[in-house]
């Protein structure tokens, strides 16, 4: 987890950075008008979409270890090439290349875990991943804040150097990567041959539908067919309008309730780290109570109330506390999203699609939210606002559907078994013995 964990924060620093360098001069010296800087944000995620699912199964065919640890190496050297574009054309270029090589992280990196752990100790793990995505924004404030102090160095801008720096420390950390990050658990180097086999008792016993190495043609049909995929898709992606808007533009929507560029880096800091928070005691408890429908309810209703509260004031400091709640409300509900769909996807090659899918469709929010922040609705970006409130609540109504839809399959298996049913002609999660997840 600790591996996984660095390769998302790695993965998130080098895409967010462009909004706090965005703060300090990076339209202006890249010749960028208008809703230029809402296109290139836009245009990383057609790859990211398309990508996302030949990733996951690369990683299930050879492994999360080299597969992921060439992917980071090879975005690494893009943002460092970020650093010296000199035009919108060049800008296009490196952010669509950027969207290839990240597209399988964060899907592959969900799929390993589900491979590993048992459904109720997921959330946590994924937890660790969207904790990490929360606290990259912290600490990209962080950085950028430093960089800006710095200031201009050797004939390039601070923002520069943003991408410059972050590059070469992630291209570093990636080539270790290289060598740590195991393929599997029955060979990872940091575990003893007891310990192995502890794991592979556990996979056993919580995964009892035998794994295959090659895609199972028949299970990507059963995934494709199954309504509770895209109601989870839908869900996903109204909630990640926000949680892209929010991790791409909160510098920018800072600035404009009227803090400098220099206090917007610094105090989207808070923000970041408060939301972190709420996703670790979030998802405890899930893990704890192994429920996730529950905590899917309060999540999205603290980010309808903090965007509500920057759609109807104004007030400095009143958006500054909003986004506070809206964060606290984002990130969990994704965490604990994901996992219940990932504790209720079985077997192993219909889980893998149902992932990826389940990401993929999500992310092509980033296609929404790139564009909902122009800059002519400055300062307030009331429009913006507005359509991650109205996204959060569509996610709420989804999350009753999905909790009915569950309801009623396990209606249906329970009648079958009360007459003496042996199956139901179905296999995975579908079958009779399948217990659902609440």
């Amino acid at each position: 987890m600790p591996q996984m964990a660095l390769l998302v924060l790695l993965g998130y620093l080098d895409r967010t950075n462009i909004g706090n360098a965005r703060v300090f001069g990076f339209e202006e010296d890249t010749g960028m008008r208008g809703t230029d800087f809402n296109n290139i944000s836009m245009y990383f995620y057609i790859p990211y979409v398309l990508f996302e699912t030949p990733w996951v199964i690369a990683v299930k065919t050879w492994g999360p270890g080299r597969v992921l640890a060439l992917a980071v190496v090879a975005w690494s050297a893009i943002t460092i090439g970020t650093g010296f574009v000199h035009s919108y054309g060049q800008t296009i270029a490196v952010r669509v290349m950027l969207g290839f090589f990240e597209a399988g992280l964060f899907p592959a990196l969900t799929f390993t875990i589900s491979q590993i752990y048992p459904a109720r100790s997921q959330a946590k793990r994924v937890a660790v991943l969207y904790i990490t995505i929360a606290l990259s924004g912290a600490l990209g404030g962080l950085f950028a804040y430093g960089i800006q102090s710095m200031g201009s160095r050797h004939g390039l801008s601070a923002w520069r150097w943003l991408f410059i720096v972050e590059g070469v420390i992630s291209l570093v950390l990636g080539l270790v990567c290289w060598v740590s990050l195991p393929a599997s658990p029955e060979t990872a180097w940091f575990l003893n041959e007891e310990e192995k086999r502890i794991v592979m008792r556990i996979k056993e016993r919580n995964h009892p539908y035998k794994e295959t190495a090659s895609l199972d043609v028949s299970q990507v049909a059963m995934a494709l067919k199954d309504p509770f995929l895209y109601l989870a898709s839908a869900a996903l992606f109204c909630s990640s309008i926000a949680l892209f808007g929010f991790g791409t533009f909160l510098p920018t929507l800072l600035r404009g309730m009227g803090y400098t560029a220099l206090e917007a880096n610094y105090l989207s800091i808070p923000v970041y780290i408060f939301a972190s928070i709420s996703t670790a005691i979030t998802t405890f408890v899930s893990d704890r109570l192994s429920k996730r429908a529950v905590c899917l309810i309060h999540t999205p209703l603290l980010g309808i109330c903090g965007y509500a509260i920057v759609v109807g004031t104004g007030h400095k400091a009143a958006g500054f506390f909003a986004m506070f709640l809206a964060g606290a409300g984002i990130y969990p509900f994704n965490t604990v999203l994901v996992t219940w769909v990932s504790n209720n996807t079985q077997p192993d090659s219909k889980r893998s699609i149902v992932i990826a899918l389940l990401i993929s469709l999500a992310n092509a929010s980033g296609l929404a939210s790139s564009q909902i922040y122009p800059s002519y609705d400055a300062p307030r970006y009331v429009k913006g606002n507005a359509i991650s409130l109205a996204g959060e609540a569509v996610a709420l109504l989804c999350v009753g559907l999905l909790y009915a839809l569950l309801k009623y399959r396990m209606r249906e298996k329970k009648r079958l078994l009360d007459e003496s049913k042996e199956s139901n002609g179905k296999q995975g999660d579908r079958s009779l013995r399948f217990q659902y997840v609440f």
